[in-house]
């Protein structure tokens, strides 16, 4: 099929890989600038992803979790603004905002659209003649099984991590078996709500394996499903990959965010309450089978835990970077992060309340044109805030118009936590093998000045709230 023709002006679309919460506000932010967005969305509707947890409640308000380019967006189609002080659920976000969103962007977003790969028109990645004044051609298969090559001016990548969850193993792999048990091991909190799922759960023991928000709330949904089912055996060990430590459960009262700390404090309760039991420092080798069939978690070290029924795996997530393969891309070795980005969010040394502002500048790559943006532009680093991919994709809608002092006008303004320990973005878990003081803790007041990038001038954002999506 040939490639779809450039708009009647003449200018090529900016693609944008996916029609989650940053991608459209990316082609809000793209229309704004007089530029051409053209959303591709592997779904069947706006925020597919966050769909897939839509029975999860967000720990932020309304008001923290919609980009203002957004809203000048809506606000022509009689768009009715959600009560701003309540906390909606992933479901509601998707049906009152995104889908809304997409709608009024139009025929600008394309459904069932799967992006396959990246290029450059006739260049693969190893060629450099006029590489850089070649368009970008973007293969996508449509879910009625067509094809077709769409060329782009620039290629804006906020595809996200939820589709590759990490695996239960400590060293970065399936753990020997996992796959085996692939029927009874889930990668996503439960849906407790819906009676297939609580019957998988009632009356048996479950291992949840994370650190982060998710394993709280899978917690907190398992210990409430014990006391209704009083006497069945329901029952959940949490497992570890570090011990337990007074900032475990994050921030609790002292947290600015009250429904997060409610978060950890009700993960805690689980504990105490004696509906989970803790095992810490336990690194997952391999998952066996016993004699009865049940699922026998085995340490690195050759601890074997008590038999259970089902496994939830909570360990983070990380990005796809299959169909970007013939790209130049400047990625970390660790993080997978952009390696002008990587320093900034390294969970060894930040948190989100210590990251520096960034933009365009620190997502450049070797290849001129392309953005990894939102949750994927932080690859397996923790701590990504909505509002900060909300920021990113400002400044890089101002880069591709051109306006290079308004890309450069980056800047975060986080509250306070209370204490470390965090979670990730549309409630992904800390990563499990974040060091234990790493999270969502620190002040911008307090963090000391990167000494990678200098703090720009600061802009005070319309929320300063963070977002409920993040770790902050």
């Amino acid at each position: 099929m040939p490639a779809t023709p450039a708009p009647p002006t003449g200018r090529l679309p900016v693609v944008i890989v996916g029609a989650g919460p940053v991608g459209l506000a990316a082609a809000a932010h793209l229309l704004g600038r007089d530029l051409d967005p053209l959303v591709l969305e592997a779904g069947e509707r706006a925020g597919a992803a966050v769909r897939e947890w839509a029975h999860v409640r967000l720990f932020s308000t309304w008001s923290e979790i919609t980009a203002p380019a957004a809203e000048k967006l809506l606000a022509p189609t009689g768009w009715v603004k959600p009560d701003l002080t309540t906390y909606p659920t992933g479901g509601e976000w998707a049906e009152h905002y995104l889908q809304p969103l997409a709608d009024a962007l139009g025929n600008r977003v394309r459904y069932g659209a799967r992006v396959t790969g990246v290029s450059r028109t006739g260049r693969d990645r190893v060629v450099d003649a006029e590489r850089a004044e070649q368009p970008f051609t973007v293969h996508v298969a449509y879910a009625d099984g067509r094809e077709e090559r769409i060329l782009a001016r620039a290629v804006v990548d906020a595809s996200g991590t939820w589709s590759t969850p990490s695996p239960a193993g400590a060293d970065g792999l399936p753990a020997l078996g996992e796959r085996a048990a692939a029927d009874r091991v889930s990668y996503r909190v439960p849906d407790l709500d819906d009676p297939a799922t609580r019957a998988r759960y009632a009356g048996r023991r479950t291992a949840v394996i994370g650190s982060g928000a998710s394993a709280f709330t899978a917690l907190a949904a398992l210990a409430s499903l014990a006391k209704a089912d009083d006497g069945t055996g329901t029952h959940t060990t949490w497992i570890l990959r570090r011990g337990l430590s007074g900032s475990t459960f994050g921030g609790g009262s002292a947290d600015q965010l009250p429904a997060r700390g409610a978060l950890g404090l009700a993960a805690k309760a689980a504990v105490d309450e004696g509906h989970a039991d803790a095992v810490t420092g336990f690194r997952t080798r391999a998952i066996e089978h016993d004699s009865n069939s049940r699922l026998v978690l085995v340490s690195e070290d050759g601890r074997r835990l008590d038999p259970v029924d089902e496994i939830v795996v909570l360990t983070g997530l990380r990005p796809d970077l299959s169909f970007l393969g013939e790209l130049r891309l400047g990625l970390d070795e660790r993080l997978q992060a952009p390696v002008g980005l990587a320093p900034l969010i390294d969970p060894n040394q930040h948190s989100c309340g210590t990251v520096y502002p960034h933009g365009a500048k620190e997502f450049a790559h070797p290849e001129p044109g392309v953005y990894l943006v939102g949750m994927k532009s932080y690859g397996r680093a923790p701590t990504f805030l909505a509002l900060t991919g909300y920021e990113q994709v400002r400044s890089v809608a101002a880069a591709l118009a051109g306006d290079h002092e308004a890309a450069a006008r980056v800047e975060l303004v986080l509250p306070e936590t209370g204490v470390c320990g965090g979670a990730g973005l549309f409630d992904q878990p800390q990563a499990d093998n974040t060091p234990a003081d790493t999270g969502c803790c620190a002040t911008p007041a307090a963090a000391e000045p990167s000494p990678v990038t200098p703090a720009p001038r600061l802009i005070q954002l319309g929320t300063t709230s963070p977002s409920a999506s993040g770790c902050c």
